[in-house]
Parts: C-alpha cells; sequence; structure tokens
C-alpha cells in the first residue's frame, strides 16, 4: 500500500519540529508563570468620614454630605443646544452660559459644567443623562462635603471645609485631624472622625444673633462682637462675630462677612480697660478705695524734660476714688492714679491679665495684641496715662473677657475653651472639658471690690441703661476713638462702643462682652451698649434659668397625658420628630437604610436636620431627648 504523499518522512518531520516547539514553549510559560511571585490584589482605597460639629446639646451644625462635579467630552456632544436645554434647569444654569462652556472647550478632552452639585441634583440630573443617552460623554467625580444646617449661625467660630476635604477656617481648620484622621499605613475600609461638640448653644446663639443684628441694624454700625462665657467653666455659650456668612454659600462671602473679629482683630479698647487697670492700682499697693484725686476736668503735666501731658475729661468730677473714677470713667483720676505705681509693676499686671499673649483658644490665627514696653521707641511720657485709660494698648476681645474671668473668679482666671466634648461614631465620649484654672492674677479682696465698683457704674454711673432690677450685675462702659489710618492720629467720626458685664454679682455666673464699631449718629457706649447689654442679659438669664429676685414659684401635680401617636415613617424628607416618645422611634433603628442618633431619654426637644430637609446620601439624622 502507497503512502499519501502528504504524510512524507520529511513533512512529518517538520510538523513534528513545530508541535514539540510549541509544546516547550507553553511548558515555559507555565513554569515561569507557576515559580513567579503572586501579584497581591490591589485593596480598596480606604477613605474617611469626616466627624460632625455640633453645639453642646447635640445640634448639628456642620455635617458630612457629598457633592459631585459634573463634566463632559466637548467634541463627542452632536448637539449642545439640544444637550443644554436639558439640563439646564438641574444645573440651575443659563442655556447659553452651558453652550459657551461646551464649544470653547470643543478641543479639550473633558471640560467642567458645574462643580459642588448636590446629592438631590445628582440624582435627578444621572437620571435625565440615562434617559437620553448621554452617558458616553457625562462624568461626575464625587467629592466629599459639608452641610452647614444653620447657615450663619456662628459661622467664624465654626468655619468651612475645602473641596479637598481640608478645613480652611474655624474649627473645621484647627480640629482638622480630630474631625478627619489621616489615613494611615495598613489602614482599611472607612475610617471615622471624631464628632466635635462646642460649647455653644445654638438656641441661646440664635437669640443673641437677634438682638446684635436689631442693634447692628438701629446704630447702623460697620460690625459687632458679642461674647458670652459660663465664667465658672470657661465654656464659651455664644460667640457673635457680624456681618457674617451663610456657611453653605461660604465662596461668595466678602472679606468682612469671613473675619473673625473676637479673635483675630485687635484694637484699642477704651475705658472698658480701667476695670483692669484700676485692679492693678489697688491690688498692687500703689492706691487704696479711700485714696482721693480731684478732678478738675483736665489732666496737667509736664515731665523733667519738657514734655508736656495734657488729657481731657468727660466731666468736672471733684474729689473721687477709685469706685467714683470707674463710675463716672474719669479719665483724670485715671491719670493721676498711673502717677502712682512704677511701670514695671505696672505692666507686669497687664501682662498677668493675659493682654500681649495669646489666650490658647482653640481658633487658627489668634493675636497677640500689642503691650508696649519701656524699650519700644514708640513709649512716651503719656504712655503709661494712656494705657491706663484703654489707649497705645490693642487687644482682642477674646483677651477682654479672658481677662474678665479673673475679676469673676476672686481673683483667679479660668481659661476659656470651645470645646465641650469630643465623642466617636457611636457617641463614646474620648475628651470631656474639665475646667482649668490659670494663676492667680488678683487677690480675692481686689477682684471682690472691682465687681462691686462695677454693680454700682450699673446702679448709678455710665452703665445705668444695663441695669436689671431682679438680678445683680456689674458693668463698664467705654467709647474709644479709633485710629483714622489715612490721615493719622485719631478720627473725628469713627468710634468702638463697648460695654463688660458680670452677673450676679454675689456669685458671678456669666461675663458678657459686646463692642460695636463705627455707629452712625450716637456713638456713646451708655446709650447705645449698654441697652443691648440688658436685653442679652435677660436672655441668658431666662434660657439658662438663674434665679431671680422675686421670681414667682410654680407647682405641678407631677401628672401627664401622652397621647398615643401613629407610626413613624421616613420618605422624601426629614419628619417632624418634636414630642415623640423614645418608643415610638425604636422601630426607624430596624430600618438600614436610614442612619438614625437618639441622644438622652424621654421625648425628643430638638432634633437636626430640621423638619422638610430633603433625604441625602449618607445623612444622619440626631434626635436629642429629655
Amino acid at each position: 500500500m502507497q503512502v499519501n504523499d502528504f504524510f512524507k518522512k520529511k513533512r512529518l518531520l517538520i510538523v513534528s519540529v513545530f508541535l514539540i516547539a510549541f509544546i516547550v514553549y507553553v511548558l515555559f510559560v507555565y513554569t515561569r508563570l507557576a515559580l513567579s511571585p503572586q501579584k497581591t490584589i490591589a485593596q480598596k482605597k480606604p477613605s474617611v468620614e469626616r466627624g460632625s460639629i455640633v453645639d453642646r446639646n447635640g445640634k448639628q451644625l456642620a455635617v458630612q454630605t457629598n457633592f459631585y462635579h459634573f463634566g463632559v467630552s466637548p467634541k463627542m456632544i452632536k448637539s449642545p443646544e439640544e444637550f443644554a436645554s436639558l439640563v439646564s434647569a438641574n444645573l440651575e444654569m443659563n442655556e447659553k452660559e452651558i453652550v459657551r462652556k461646551i464649544n470653547d472647550s470643543i478641543d479639550s478632552s473633558f471640560v467642567y459644567i458645574k462643580k459642588k452639585i448636590s446629592q438631590d441634583n445628582y440624582e435627578q440630573l444621572l437620571k435625565i443623562i440615562e434617559d437620553n443617552n448621554f452617558v458616553s460623554f457625562c462624568r461626575f467625580d464625587k467629592i466629599p462635603g459639608r452641610i452647614y444646617p444653620e447657615n450663619d449661625l456662628a459661622s467664624q467660630l465654626i468655619g468651612y471645609m475645602g473641596d479637598d476635604g481640608a478645613g480652611l477656617s474655624g474649627i473645621e481648620y484647627s480640629e482638622q485631624n480630630v474631625l478627619s484622621p489621616q489615613i494611615t499605613q495598613g489602614a482599611t475600609g472607612v475610617i471615622h472622625g471624631k464628632n466635635v461638640y462646642l460649647t455653644i448653644d445654638a438656641n441661646l446663639q440664635h437669640k443673641l444673633e437677634k438682638i446684635a443684628k436689631d442693634s447692628m441694624e438701629e446704630t447702623q454700625a460697620e460690625s459687632m462682637m458679642l461674647l458670652a462665657a459660663d465664667s465658672k467653666t470657661g465654656e464659651i455659650l455664644s460667640y457673635i462675630s457680624l456681618p457674617s456668612i451663610n456657611l453653605n454659600t461660604y465662596t461668595t462671602a466678602t472679606p468682612e462677612q469671613i473675619i473673625d473679629r473676637p479673635t483675630v482683630t485687635a484694637y484699642e479698647p477704651g475705658s472698658v480697660f480701667k476695670i483692669f487697670t484700676v485692679a492693678a492700682f489697688l491690688d498692687s499697693g500703689a492706691i487704696t478705695p479711700d485714696s482721693q484725686f480731684l478732678c478738675d476736668g483736665v489732666y496737667l503735666r509736664t515731665t523733667n524734660r519738657g514734655e508736656r501731658i495734657r488729657i481731657t475729661c468727660l466731666g468736672h468730677h471733684g474729689w473721687v476714688n477709685a469706685r467714683d473714677a470707674l463710675k463716672y470713667s474719669c479719665n483724670d483720676a485715671l491719670a493721676q492714679m498711673s502717677e502712682q505705681i512704677d511701670t514695671d509693676t505696672f505692666l507686669s499686671y497687664i501682662h498677668r491679665f493675659g493682654f500681649g499673649e495669646r489666650t490658647g483658644i482653640e481658633t487658627p490665627a489668634e493675636t497677640r495684641g500689642i503691650v508696649k514696653n519701656q524699650d519700644d521707641r514708640m513709649w512716651s511720657a503719656r504712655t503709661q496715662a494712656t494705657m491706663a485709660m484703654g489707649q497705645e494698648i490693642s487687644v482682642s476681645a477674646i483677651q477682654m473677657l479672658q481677662a474678665a474671668m479673673a475679676i469673676a473668679n476672686n481673683g483667679v482666671p479660668v481659661e476659656l475653651t470651645f470645646i465641650q466634648r469630643i465623642t466617636d461614631k457611636d457617641g463614646i465620649i474620648e475628651y470631656i472639658h474639665e475646667p482649668k484654672k490659670g494663676e492667680r492674677v488678683l487677690h480675692a479682696s481686689t477682684a471682690n471690690y472691682i465687681l462691686s465698683c462695677m454693680q454700682t457704674t450699673a446702679q448709678s454711673g455710665t452703665g445705668t441703661r444695663a441695669n436689671l432690677n431682679d438680678i445683680s450685675i456689674g458693668v463698664k462702659t467705654g467709647t474709644a476713638q479709633m485710629a483714622d489710618p489715612k490721615k493719622g492720629g485719631y478720627s473725628e467720626t469713627d468710634f468702638l462702643s463697648s460695654c463688660m458685664a458680670i452677673f450676679p454679682i454675689d456669685n458671678p455666673e456669666i461675663v458678657l462682652y459686646i463692642v460695636i464699631e463705627k455707629a452712625k449718629g450716637e456713638t456713646y457706649a451708655g446709650r447705645i451698649v449698654a441697652p443691648v447689654i440688658a436685653k442679652a442679659a435677660d436672655e441668658i438669664i431666662d434660657h439658662l434659668g438663674l434665679t431671680r429676685d422675686g421670681a414667682a414659684s410654680l407647682e405641678h401635680s407631677g401628672r401627664i397625658s401622652i397621647t398615643e401617636g401613629k407610626t413613624l415613617s421616613i420618605e422624601n424628607t426629614v419628619p417632624d420628630f418634636t414630642g415623640k416618645a423614645k418608643r415610638e422611634l425604636l422601630p426607624l433603628l430596624e430600618d438600614s437604610s436610614i442612619n438614625i442618633k437618639i441622644n438622652g431619654e424621654g421625648w425628643v426637644v430638638s432634633q437636626s436636620p430640621l423638619p422638610g430637609t430633603p433625604l441625602s446620601e449618607n445623612m444622619t439624622i440626631e434626635l436629642n431627648l429629655e
């Protein structure tokens, strides 16, 4: 039998060689893969969920959310006009503006149409894109973001977070590593930041901001500061700097709205400063409460070098002691008192009160202020006298508040703070503020004497419009000419009007300080600031439930009736939970699609976000019960 030509020996040999070569290649590749080190599967990059900023009662002031940057590939859009007509309403943009952005970037591979779209707008826009087959040329970039439910409330204190997830100002900046911990090597999954509880009370802040805004409108002032602190703990209950900005539209803010005046602005405090200098004169023994000084309306002195000093007073007060000098805010008497103390001792007391140094409060960029010394080239023969009256020295409002804490606490200051506690994501406390006392500044007798002088000033001196009939209060007012940056010297029209208050006098609980800048018309602090002190003090007293003289007492049987409510449900917006019992809320905890946080026992007294707020991804609803 003859073999087919195809299977001749030569051809079989060639085929066999190729087959053997292929088998050798396969074995080689297999062996190399088998012996080579195994590649690890890339782990999903860990993410950070930023902690919330809340008030002392848990009311949310800054909440984590997501935003989206929306962009397109211009070359792939067949009809920019049609595309713009479909998405413009959702983007809240003009159709022509969208078309222009696309056409101006026609040679680019990608262009952003709008940044920071909300979760709700993203979901609606995504549906439009999918329904119209625009997916191939549209892109969403998810970025971390913040919602500020209370808008401009305490805006400079809370601060603002940028698009990169880093705080840019306020507590958002100073507590960045607490709110958003850095990702460490080997970390996986979601890293949760801590929740920062501020010392401020949002409800009280709302009430005092209303008073402050009304006062600014009435006086046509350019700016205003209002600070209130618990003198026992150092916790700041209210922190107001006006004008302020809605934190949800922070990028549109003016410099005047952003500036954190109480902490970063240094100014000459004027006559309010006299409570500290008179305290220094008395505590050092330079004068006594019985020392007498003759005020004839002007302080005149010529130094050995022939330098002539002239300081005018608001009136001719005759013979006055320290109490009278504060009561009438007598410049002549203060200048004479300053002669009785040596400069080193005088300056040492100024520094002991904390002036010229940062308080260390938890906000960025705090000013030191300026306290001259004798080696300063601007020191003159009149400096000590004018400094005693609150001129030729620069302070911040937070320094003034801190210094007053020494007077309110028998001569020993309690350090101020903005942070009441810090918790983890489950509400477990990791830090809680404990009052921290500083070094003694004054003898207790001196501090109490100054308090009694401030009470006299409220009862019959320059601060009578701040006096309260049913609770003891001490005040000191001040009206200071502001520097004229253009002409030099002091302005004839710009004044800083201020008032410090401490109450109740017999057992101080609150220190309150208010500053009004560049009011129009009336500028005298006793007339425009003292009444604001009275209004603010009334709100604080009622809000905290401080005892008023002659306050009526009420009796209650202790029985209350509770009406059964219907089953709660959450759909598209946050419902009103106010008055709901804890047992009514428990079924909501079983719904894994909703983040519910319940604080306390009893019935809901407050909630965040507010009722009617649209639901969004990752939103946490926090309920406070009492």
